[in-house]
């Protein structure tokens, strides 16, 4: 048996290059895991942390050269395995959660029969006792109607239930090391709040070490014991998890932690990591509660701009021999609001629970099944073709996945202005091409960016393509869908600086849809919380925050990673 306080995995001065050398991508990385604990490792996307742990699996791309260094575990140099000892310890020894569950899981294969291919691969028991196997595995994660389960494909069931199948294949083989690998980024609040407590569970039964992974400090907070710090290869803090936490000795740690939206107070702007990396860290001046119920009584006076009264869209579900549907999804189900000029209205609740169909509806990319959708006393839902082409100059929506909403085969500057061909903007090409110039100028990218394709991009930059398509049109409302979930907490204070800049310099009115509600609290001026296609409750963000009225909402709030 191991002492409890002996290292089970250390990395002593390991460095790696990429292009023959000129590129550096770790720079004598060292740390340390105790057996039993939790270390995070932190850092935004290109710091180097999941390179850190593919070196650990043994799973490094062809092109990288270890330069320097020692992977002990165990006391033993992982860089000295054959790839069939790799093989061995994989899942046996050391095994790994990753960040999206639906490219790491097959699409062809069950999900239990996924599970049941680890056991085998490293045991020799017999089907039946495999079955049970996993039928305990199943019901260990707490994944709710096993049996079920087991004989159900990744697309039949929700992103936490995939997350907690990738857990019980990392787990099948009780490894002494478990490296998560951003596990929770993709999921609500609530889910992530469940898998964090499932995996300090699963850690207590085992006595498993876990490595885990994120861009989010907020959420090391709940889980680790100590805290790495990583920034460009290189590690710049480290220590116990409450003394990084509480007093941060290094500006990008600093900063990382500013970036997030505060939960007790209201910043004009998001301090951002570069502000703090160049010596920029004056706080921002405060909106007090007198001006923000000032700007309120302003929005609040006029009359409502778009008016949805008990609308409802529905999915079929099932249908009888003669085509007609005989069971259905209502999405979302008679929802009624109003949305005032110049607010953002933000708009929450857990994957699943009509947000987005919400939003897609009012631009007519899904079908109402009921209901009205006021714009200026018109009911858009009798809109000809002709009249919705002037619709949707208005209203423009930016996209969740800033890579897949952009045409991989056109350059950023014939992805915006094409938007401005099909509904003759401007005069000409000339024309077209100098707005699209002034507004990647205006969205902070530059102008050779014109002529690159999305791939040269990082996600930030994406989504910041995104938004300058978005203003190409002019429109006086924007419907945000998730348009920063998938972006660093740094990149996403930067987004979120720009969207509220644009706000006050073209007079928008932004529909702002998430998960995460203290970015919604942070952007709105009402939030609407949805549950099940309904809504749950509408008030002012605040307000809401700080006394919510039901416990759906309550549980919301208090799911907040390191609230």
């Amino acid at each position: 048996m191991m002492n409890p306080n002996s290292k089970i995995l250390s990395i002593k001065d390991f460095s790696i290059t990429f292009d023959k050398g000129k590129f550096k991508a770790l720079d004598s990385v060292s740390f340390e895991i105790e057996q039993g604990k939790t270390l995070g490792l932190v850092g935004e996307s290109g710091s180097g942390k999941s390179l850190t742990s593919l070196a650990i699996m043994g799973l490094l791309p062809k092109n990288a050269n270890i330069e320097q260094g020692e992977l002990l575990f165990l006391e033993k140099n992982l860089l000295d395995y054959k790839e069939g000892d790799l093989r061995k310890m994989r899942g046996s020894q050391v095994s790994m959660i990753f960040q999206e569950p639906m490219t790491s899981l097959n699409p062809t294969i069950t999900c239990g029969e996924q599970v049941a291919e680890i056991i085998q691969q490293h045991t020799n028991i017999s089907s039946k006792e495999l079955k049970k196997q996993v039928l305990e595995l199943f019901e260990e994660v707490k994944l709710p109607r096993p049996e079920k389960i087991i004989t159900s494909y990744p697309h039949e069931i929700s992103g936490g239930q995939k997350q907690r199948v990738m857990i019980a294949m990392a787990i099948a083989l009780k490894p002494k090391l478990l490296i998560a690998d951003e596990p929770t980024t993709a999921l609500d609040v609530t889910v992530q709040k469940d898998i964090l407590k499932l995996l300090a569970d699963l850690q207590k039964t085992y006595g498993m070490s876990i490595l885990f992974i994120t861009h989010d400090l907020g959420v090391v907070k709940d889980i680790a014991d100590h805290i790495v710090v990583m920034h460009k290869g290189v590690i710049v803090e480290k220590g116990k998890a409450i003394d990084v936490l509480s007093n941060p000795q290094h500006s990008y740690t600093k900063g990382l932690l500013a970036s997030k939206p505060p939960h007790d107070k209201r910043p004009e702007r998001l301090q951002t990591v570069a502000s703090f990396l160049d010596g920029n860290t004056g706080e921002f001046k405060l909106i007090s509660t007198e001006e923000r119920k000032t700007e309120h009584d302003k929005i609040y006076s006029q009359e409502p701009e778009l008016e949805v009264k008990n609308l409802v869209t529905s999915f079929p579900l099932k249908k009888n021999f003669f085509g007609k549907v005989t069971e259905e999804l209502k999405a979302v189900n008679k929802v009624s609001f109003n949305l005032y000029k110049g607010e953002t209205l933000g708009l929450v609740g857990e994957s699943g629970c009509g947000k987005t169909t919400l939003g897609r509806t009012i631009l007519k990319l899904e079908t109402a099944s009921g209901g009205e959708i006021i714009y200026k006393g018109q009911n858009i839902l009798d809109y000809s073709k002709k009249e919705m082409m002037a619709f949707r100059k208005k209203f423009q929506i930016i996209f969740q996945d800033p890579y897949s909403s952009l045409n991989p085969k056109l350059t950023v500057g014939a992805t915006i202005m094409e938007v401005m061909t099909v509904h003759n903007i401007l005069n000409n090409k000339q024309e077209r091409e100098a707005r699209t110039i002034e507004l990647l100028l205006k969205v902070g990218l530059e102008e050779k960016h014109f002529s690159h394709y999305p791939h040269e991009f990082s996600g930030g930059q994406r989504q910041r393509i995104g938004i300058a398509r978005a203003l190409a049109l002019e429109p006086e409302y924007i419907i945000c869908d998730e348009s920063v979930s998938a972006l660093d907490v740094s990149v996403q204070a930067q987004v979120l600086n720009l969207l509220n800049d644009l706000k006050k310099e073209f007079q928008l009115t932004y529909i702002f849809i998430s998960h995460d509600l203290s970015v919604v609290r942070y952007m709105s001026d009402r939030v609407i919380v949805m549950n099940k296609g309904e809504i749950e409750e509408i008030g002012e963000a605040d307000q809401m925050y700080q006394n919510p009225k039901t416990e759906y909402t309550k549980t919301l709030i208090n799911s907040i990673p390191g609230l």
